[in-house]
């Protein structure tokens, strides 16, 4: 019943309150969360320069099977909003189980290959020889764990999709707190525990993720969103395609990502392992500068879906116009808090003058271009939201293989690292506005179609 009153509220609400009431949780969610991410950066930075690069080397790996989970997460997110849009509230319930299941084998498998081809994979990103030994330390435990970080996103796409932003926030910070907790118990060791190093910051992060998936199991089933009995006309198989239709482009939008990422950590692995440490910590701190944009990405599209299932497409133009003015404004007071901040924040991560200044520099940089990045990540979200993940994976392939790489490259080759920073806010720039015109494009031939 919670569930029905939830998506009438979606249908019917003002959308500015509807999307704020849905956001803050979400902010709240993954503030803490990142920022227990940026700690683990930090803990891991205290242990040396070698260290924290090899850990930067992990992030385009790692990326690629947390998109692959994010990628799941909106397939699930899409199909079940709007059958709940339109009523179909068995189906639903359902379909949150099938997800949750084929999410945990797609997640095994790419884990499975990852760990088994983990040597080459490495040595492709160009990370040097000395720091095989804490990268494998730490991918070994990761790819073990890595079905119990799936679990608990999708599950929260399952809430997320029935209107409940709050209780997906709560067991993001609840992950986020007990990692940032389990972090410098098991990398420096606390009693009889010893000192683990890079390996215990792996070790913190899969006992986080079991500790997500009990609660998140506990929750749905508490809140009756999941059911094994396949109602009228569906089937296992059955809501599996429906969901991987959009999960698998999705996931394919989201891992390309972490392939540009790992293009642009092999262009800089040229300038040294310190630049490398330098532009690890700066993807983090993206992260922890977009949580706006993140937000907005989960809590847009079951708005968008529910209407788009009652096929009110005035409220989801709405929707998408306002999230974007919001995340315009937010991204520009968040510059200017980067930017007032930015020795603080690299004195806390490195003692090295070297990194120190080129942390400086990504910061001085890099968010100019956030804003527009916002709009090209909402407008992906709101096209998985209008069941069309190809325009999103198109829009995704335009932004990085097009725009991104190429004028970062470029300008590396014109400026070294200043002028790869550089191509990289313009490429959002364009790409952002290209994003806008295809959104309104595609909103306005759906209308057209009933």
């Amino acid at each position: 019943m919670a569930s029905v009153v939830r998506a009438k509220t979606l249908l019917h609400d003002p959308i500015p309150a509807t999307l704020w009431r849905m956001t803050w949780p979400m902010i709240i969610g993954i503030v803490t969360l990142i920022s227990f991410n940026v700690v683990d950066t930090f803990f891991i930075g205290l242990l040396g320069t070698d260290p924290l690069a090899a850990v930067s080397f992990t992030f385009p790996v790692t990326f690629t099977v947390v998109s692959l989970s994010i990628g799941l997460g909106i397939g699930t997110s899409a199909v079940i909003a709007r059958k709940r849009g339109s009523g179909k509230e068995d189906h639903a319930r359902f379909d949150g189980t099938t997800a949750l299941t084929v999410s945990a084998l797609l997640v095994a498998a790419l884990s499975l290959l990852g760990y088994l081809f983990m040597e080459p994979i490495f040595m492709a990103l160009r990370a040097q020889p000395r720091l095989m030994t804490y990268i494998e330390d730490y991918m070994t435990l990761w790819f073990l764990g890595a079905v119990l970080l799936v679990i608990p996103m999708v599950g929260n796409a399952v809430l997320r999709a029935a209107g409940d932003t709050r209780t997906p926030s709560l067991i993001m910070a609840s992950g986020g707190l007990l990692n940032a907790i389990f972090d410098p118990i098991f990398i420096f060791g606390l009693g009889p525990v010893p000192a683990l190093g890079i390996q215990g910051a792996a070790l913190a992060s899969v006992l986080s993720w079991t500790i997500g998936v009990i609660l998140v199991l506990w929750y749905l089933n508490y809140k009756k969103l999941l059911t094994l009995i396949a109602p009228a006309g569906a089937s296992w198989l059955r809501s599996a395609r429906q969901i991987l239709k959009i999960g698998l482009p999705a996931a394919s939008a989201n891992m390309l990502t972490p392939l540009a990422m790992a293009v642009l950590t092999a262009i800089i692995a040229g300038y040294g392992a310190k630049a490398v440490a330098a532009f690890g910590v700066g993807t983090r701190l993206e992260s922890l500068a977009s949580v706006i944009i993140l937000a907005l990405s989960m809590s847009l599209p079951p708005l968008i879906s529910q209407n788009f299932g009652a096929n009110d497409f005035r409220r989801v133009a709405e929707a998408y116009k306002t999230a974007i003015r919001g995340v315009i404004v937010a991204q520009l007071v968040i510059y200017a808090i980067l930017v007032v901040s930015a020795p603080w924040i690299a004195a806390v991560f490195t003692d090295d003058a070297e990194v120190a200044g080129l942390i400086r520099l990504f910061i001085y940089i890099m968010p100019l271009g956030y804003g527009m990045q916002g709009i090209i990540i909402l407008t992906n979200s709101s096209f998985n939201a209008l069941h069309q993940p190809m325009s999103a994976l198109g829009l995704s392939i335009i932004r990085l293989f097009v725009m991104f790489v190429p004028l970062s490259w470029l300008g590396a080759i014109i400026a070294d690292i200043p002028g790869l920073f550089i191509g990289g806010v313009v490429a959002n720039i364009l790409t952002g506005g290209l994003a806008w015109w295809w959104f309104h494009r595609a909103l306005a031939t759906q209308r057209e179609q009933f």
